[in-house]
């Protein structure tokens, strides 16, 4: 069973993540921490913070890039525990793959921490942690998808069921599978009629959320509310209902974007979720320094933050990390 830590987190309020103490120690502590892509402005937002916070413990912090590949994660996780380090952290690309590396790395006898991302089966309860990890660090994304849905039901129109588009994030991704799935149940849960008349996997790219928007609105023009699962994507998907002339409003998961915040100020993007990216990344490097350092500490610990959702009346309270 796993041990629970929840953050309250607040936008306004720099989050005190101290996770981990700093015993004495006899050699150096080296962390690594394996990133899905730099060129996604969130990570290396998690990056920092978790470079900052490993280096305020007394750890070298070791960078890693998988440039978005699965085979690359999966040599750059192999090259760690060549290296020996002390701990390996990552934002797995595929959960189901990535248990085979949590459990190459325990062989080794090198603690692992996810980060965002669950290891294991994707639709897995974000309180399900996979028993080979050291923790679990990040927000439940199921609950994130419930939350939204009730502000995207608040849209809905009286005498209809509601027209409902959903821009996913990439496929293979546990948290694309738990928004989708929260958001439904949040729907459900309210009460709330609807159709969803578009689902779209995509690469969470501005450009790509405005090209699944306006395809979906050339079919189904009359789309009361889009779901995107970050606001790199509901930034598009904003500027495609623009263009097209469309009522509708989009709510959205992954926000605090700098760029989004005229959107949500203007409420062409009415609900979004203030991801506090460099705390994820600074909790990640204090348990996983907890467990380089204490083989007592226990396995397998899930480590909550969940963000606060924003919206135009509130939008200062976020201050954007991407």
């Amino acid at each position: 069973m796993s041990s629970i830590i929840r953050a309250a987190a607040t936008a306004s309020t720099a989050t005190a993540l101290s996770f981990a103490c700093i015993p004495a120690q006899a050699k150096d502590v080296t962390l690594a921490f394996v990133v899905t892509n730099f060129q996604n402005v969130a990570e290396v937002s998690q990056a920092d913070g978790f470079k900052k916070e490993g280096e305020k413990l007394g750890a070298k912090v070791l960078l890693m890039d998988s440039k978005g590949s699965v085979e690359k994660q999966s040599n750059a996780i192999d090259d760690a525990i060549a290296q020996k380090v002390d701990g390996i952290a990552a934002i797995v690309l595929d959960s189901t793959v990535a248990k085979s590396w949590v459990d190459k790395a325990n062989a080794a006898n090198i603690p692992f921490t996810a980060v965002l991302v669950q290891v294991g089966e994707p639709s897995a309860k974000w309180t399900d942690v996979y028993p080979g990890l050291a923790s679990l660090v990040g927000r439940d994304d199921f609950q994130t998808g419930e939350e939204l849905a009730g502000f995207a039901a608040k849209q809905f129109p009286k005498d209809r069921a509601a027209k409902v588009g959903i821009v996913e994030g990439m496929a293979g991704y546990s948290t694309v599978v738990n928004l989708t799935n929260g958001f439904k149940a949040g729907l459900d849960k309210a009460g709330a009629k609807y159709e969803i008349v578009s689902s779209q996997p995509t690469d969470w790219t501005q450009a790509k959320g405005q090209e699944v928007c306006q395809n979906a609105l050339v079919a189904n023009p009359d789309i009361d509310v889009f779901y995107a699962h970050a606001e790199t994507m509901a930034v598009g998907c904003a500027d495609a209902i623009s263009d097209a002339g469309s009522k509708a409003k989009v709510v959205t998961a992954a926000g605090g974007l700098a760029a989004g915040v005229p959107y949500v100020k203007s409420g062409q993007i009415t609900a979004s979720v203030c991801e506090l990216w460099r705390e994820y990344g600074a909790a990640g490097a204090d348990t996983l320094y907890k467990a380089a350092t204490d083989p007592k500490t226990p396995k397998a610990q899930l480590v909550s933050i969940q963000p606060p959702i924003y919206g135009a009346s509130n939008v200062e309270s976020c201050k954007p990390q991407w």
